[in-house]
């Protein structure tokens, strides 16, 4: 009885840990990065999707990783563009998904 008090006290610590981590890696700017527009090209199919301005936190700052076609992982679903979000602590960038539509 011990042993799974003592197992489910760490799992508890590991969620809690783990949940902490992710919240900790949100990065805020106070300045934006810059965009740079990429010219559309043509779609290599009538299924494929749009996918315009997208950013990843990288060592601590952004990458522009977006402006390319891509096919949604399943019929009837769609992009959701991202966009940059407002918080006290500064902005940062709630990341596109696909959603079924």
């Amino acid at each position: 009885m011990k042993s799974k008090v003592v197992k489910l006290a760490f799992l508890a610590m590991l969620m809690v840990a783990a949940g902490s981590m992710s919240a900790s890696a949100q990065i805020y700017v106070s300045v934006r990065p810059a965009w740079h527009p990429v010219a559309h090209t043509k779609a290599p199919s009538p299924r494929h999707v749009w996918i315009d301005e997208e950013w990843e936190s990288r060592g601590g700052h952004y990458v522009a990783v977006g402006s390319h076609w891509a096919e949604p992982p399943h019929p009837g679903w769609g992009w959701v563009p991202g966009h940059w979000m407002h918080e006290r602590r500064g902005d940062y960038w709630k990341a596109g998904h696909w959603a079924r539509h």
